[in-house]
């Protein structure tokens, strides 16, 4: 896809205006770049945002109309989503965070710039709506890191800076803290996940992204707390005791998640080779077991899971069988190959896990609990403890409870290696993979 030609004529005339020699030139172009290709994502995260939360609203009406809809309408959207998906942008399925991890490889690849391309985010984006539109249990944290870091290499593309690895890190970390509003999250993520070698550079392409976009949304969408507040606190008895149960279950139970995952990705087995072997029928009886679920739970499994996490965060009970019924609905939806994040169900199977630990520590405040459980099942699947931990801290307001997150985070990182050994978005980059060493991100 051609960039548009005004950011070409812009990034001319600006250089022209600040530059004074060859270097100067290059230098500028590239902060001239990230600065317009942050602001530009920080917007497009919010639209996608708020696309979103209209097509989670869309599937209530549709429930609240007609009850047993989700039976027809979420295997054949499932079905439909996985058909077009994979004949005409294979490279918009799954996460988005695989597909940036793996074009960071091979920074000025044609195939690297397929992965993330904006062909490849819009169709991202549309397909990932769709899913939700029809109850996935999905998210939109991973699709708007692919699409930022395509925003990002746009506008690289047409301001004519050299692709780098940075770029693309610059781009999906700046997503995370704009889906999120969680600007150290976004570096942190980064430093974890998306950069193969994390020099000083790249830090300040990060971080300059992160910044702008962080106040982009800010100034669009306001200073809010994604899932509300939780001051709680908890004794250093309560930690001792609940950081290791949520450590060891939330991790187990996130390893076990990712296993499966990277299992069917990889058609470890015989058994799954089969099931896979008609990737449509495959995604409709996917959609039909979420319908199922979410039908059986009264609602509670369709969507991101977001407004039941918030209500266990801030006290508010749920049935103690809400983490494992959302685990299998996020489970299905992440195995049917349609596009769709697993931050946000993973965080909401977390806040299940920490609902069933409630019972074993009554004396204690059930939102902190929560948290330890939030911590232990992300780290489990995502196996990026200082992530989780940032990004847990930032959506919640609880600054009380970061050393209790830490600890639980290192004890799950722990337990989850036991049961997966390879970490979840290295080995599904592998199905991205592009020949050649990984690229120094300079």
């Amino acid at each position: 896809m051609t960039p548009p030609v005004f950011l070409t004529r812009l990034g001319d005339r600006l250089t022209q205006a600040l530059a004074v020699d060859g270097g100067t030139v290059d230098t500028v172009r590239r902060r001239v770049a990230t600065g317009i290709g942050a602001v530009v994502l920080g917007l497009v995260a919010l639209a996608f945002a708020r696309g979103g939360d209209l097509a989670r609203a869309g599937f209530g009406r549709i429930v609240a109309a007609f009850p047993f809809a989700p039976l027809v309408l979420t295997p054949a959207v499932f079905a439909a989503v996985v058909y077009v998906t994979r004949r005409f942008v294979p490279e918009a399925r799954g996460s988005g965070i695989p597909q940036v991890m793996a074009a960071a490889r091979v920074p000025k690849a044609r195939e690297s710039q397929r992965l993330v391309s904006l062909r490849a985010a819009a169709a991202k984006a549309a397909l990932t709506l769709g899913i939700l539109l029809a109850g996935g249990s999905a998210g939109r944290e991973g699709p708007t890191v692919q699409l930022s870091a395509a925003v990002m290499v746009a506008v690289h593309r047409a301001l004519r800076v050299p692709l780098s690895a940075g770029v693309y890190i610059a781009g999906g970390a700046a997503g995370v803290a704009a889906a999120f509003n969680t600007p150290l999250a976004g570096v942190a993520f980064a430093i974890e996940e998306l950069a193969a070698a994390y020099e000083q550079r790249v830090a300040i392409l990060v971080m300059g992204a992160v910044m702008i976009a962080g106040l982009v949304s800010l100034g669009v969408a306001g200073d809010y707390v994604y899932f509300g507040e939780m001051h709680q606190i908890l004794p250093l008895r309560a930690v001792l005791l609940a950081a290791p149960v949520a450590g060891i279950i939330g991790g187990v139970a996130g390893g076990l998640f990712s296993r499966l995952l990277l299992e069917f990705a990889a058609g470890a087995r015989r058994w799954q080779r089969r099931l896979t072997a008609r990737p449509v029928m495959f995604a409709a009886l996917c959609g039909l077991a979420v319908a199922l679920l979410g039908l059986a739970s009264g609602g509670l499994t369709w969507g991101t899971g977001y407004d039941a996490t918030k209500q266990l965060v801030e006290g508010y009970g749920q049935p103690l069988w809400f983490g494992a019924a959302k685990f299998g609905a996020a489970l299905a939806t992440a195995l049917s190959g349609a596009p769709g994040g697993i931050f946000a169900p993973s965080l909401a199977v977390g806040a299940g896990v920490g609902n069933l630990l409630t019972p074993l520590f009554p004396d204690d405040p059930s939102g902190a609990i929560v948290l330890l459980g939030v911590t232990g099942y992300f780290v489990g699947v995502a196996r990026a403890p200082l992530t989780a931990v940032i990004i847990i801290t930032e959506t919640t307001a609880s600054r009380g409870m970061i050393l209790p997150l830490f600890f639980t985070a290192l004890i799950a990182e722990a337990a989850s290696t036991i049961v997966c050994r390879e970490r979840l978005y290295h080995g599904l980059a592998k199905g991205f993979g592009l020949p050649g060493p990984a690229a120094p991100p300079d």
